[in-house]
């Protein structure tokens, strides 16, 4: 009996541990400065403490924690919800003794590189502490539609084990490319231009580079990697970048190319548009392309990928970027974007083009 009541002692003794050890790390520290309650607000999402980074929001704000949470953590499989805070740099841009607007930029690690977000901050002062005044990103409740589906789709019949009508390999799509250009920049050579699938079938395409010496040797090979929509349906186009880091462009002599695709099958749907694109300044005064995206389906695109193509006044691509957004395209339901331009190029752009990969948790394309 005694060991029972013991071993019941314990038990309490241990939860009666954890709960003050939670309560330890959960304790805050009041912020006495607007920049302190933004820095502890993106220190307790650093560490996975949301709950806690919940408590330096402002009631003015009239989010609850849950919305709060889908903020900070993503929702709708998009690719914050698979990112995670590195960093986070402030700046008091104006304020008083009662008010203030902080400026933060974070920097967030993902699995196609780092992305950086923007928020200038509304921080108040409440009771003698400081508290952020966090703007919820609304979703917009539509209402019930039916979306027709009339979209092309290819369809890849595989061969069976009884079939000998298609023992024969089926030939790859025919893709060219159709524009190239080599600068160097960054100290470093980047080769970029544009791919045609000019095949009936769409294809998988990818881009290589060989850079050649001035006596036949190598000096790189490189891909394009995800600077390229890889599924090109019939007649489309494509940009790509390939980018070779410390190569002079005076050691090169030459560049083969060598574009590839296999046959796969895809659809041309989802459609998404782009919409009100212009080049403008950003807070930083940087300068960038802007748009919207609007996903014209019926169903979620998880992750965007937007690729801008530049030309100059002579027709020719004088530089290619691109961009993930880490907010999901919900059907009908405009998100912005901005892709950055570089500074010393954007007077030469007379023209642009943009276009937007897609993968979805369902399919990937």
């Amino acid at each position: 009996m005694k060991g029972h009541l013991l071993a019941i002692a314990m038990f309490i003794l241990l939860l009666l541990l954890v709960a003050a050890g939670t309560v330890r790390s959960t304790k805050l520290t009041p912020a006495k400065t607007p920049e302190g309650a933004v820095r502890s607000l993106f220190d307790r999402v650093k560490s996975s403490d949301l709950t806690g980074a919940y408590a330096y929001v402002s009631p003015a704000s009239n989010v609850d924690k849950q919305t709060f949470f889908k903020d900070v953590n993503g929702r709708d499989g998009s690719l914050r919800t698979y990112s995670k805070l590195e960093d986070v740099d402030t700046k008091v841009l104006r304020g008083n003794g009662n008010e203030a607007t902080v400026r933060a930029t974070t920097k967030w690690s993902t699995a196609v590189g780092p992305m950086f977000d923007t928020r200038d901050l509304k921080v108040v002062k409440e009771e003698g502490d400081w508290k952020v005044v966090w703007q919820s990103d609304k979703q917009p409740n539509l209402p019930p539609q039916v979306i027709p589906v009339n979209y092309l789709r290819w369809d890849i019949i595989r061969r069976g084990t009884d079939d000998d009508w298609g023992a024969q390999n089926v030939e790859s799509p025919r893709v060219r490319i159709i524009s190239m250009n080599a600068v160097e920049k960054d100290g470093g050579v980047i080769v970029m231009g544009e791919v045609r699938n000019e095949d009936t079938v769409p294809g998988f395409v990818s881009v290589g580079a060989t850079l050649l010496g001035k006596s036949g040797e190598t000096l790189g090979e490189e891909t394009s990697f995800d600077k390229i929509s890889h599924t090109l349906l019939p007649s489309e186009i494509s940009p790509y970048r390939i980018d070779f880091p410390k190569v002079k462009l005076a050691q090169v002599q030459s560049v083969r190319m060598q574009p590839a695709a296999l046959l796969m099958p895809a659809s041309a749907d989802p459609v998404i548009g782009v919409l009100h694109q212009r080049l403008e300044k950003d807070a930083s005064g940087r300068s960038v392309l802007r748009g919207e995206l609007v996903n014209q389906s019926g169903m979620t695109v998880n992750i965007p990928h937007v690729l801008a193509t530049y030309y100059d006044d002579a027709g020719r691509v004088i530089w290619v970027s691109d961009a993930y957004s880490d907010k999901a395209l919900l059907p009908q339901t405009p998100v912005p974007f901005a892709v950055d331009v570089r500074d010393d190029l954007a007077k030469n752009v007379q023209s642009y083009r943009v276009t937007v990969n897609q993968y979805s948790i369902d399919r990937v394309q």
